[in-house]
């Protein structure tokens, strides 16, 4: 078992950063990939981002690409998306998952946290 909690989320004007974390319980966050995904007003989760159980290479929504960077601590159990040059269109609750495997589909991992709000505004 795995307990996502996300933190971060809040209020920014278009342009602007924001640094979402998810911090995770238990002693095994490093056996599993980790991504954030999100979800507009009315729409369907979208993915962000993931990145592996090490670490490696990520992968990243085209959306996203050059403006958002996901990381991972595994000494702290913690995933972090940094959100730079931030568009309205940014605009959604956003969640970290855990999975085996770094997926972009939501179905594919097993544990996800409550969301976390991030509201850009003009």
């Amino acid at each position: 078992q795995v307990q996502l909690v996300e933190s971060g989320g809040g209020l920014v004007q278009a342009g602007g950063s924001l640094r979402l974390s998810c911090a995770a319980s238990g002693r095994t966050f490093s056996r599993y990939a980790m991504g954030w995904f999100r979800q507009p007003p009315g729409e369907e989760r979208e993915f962000v981002a993931a990145l592996s159980r090490s670490g490696g290479i990520p992968n990243y929504a085209d959306s996203v690409k050059g403006r958002f960077t996901i990381s991972r601590g595994n000494a702290k159990n913690t995933v972090y998306l940094q959100m730079n040059n931030l568009k309205l269109e940014d605009t959604a609750v956003y969640y970290c998952a855990a999975g085996g495997y770094y997926s972009t589909i939501p179905n594919e991992y097993d544990y996800w946290g409550q969301g976390t709000q991030v509201t850009v505004s003009l």
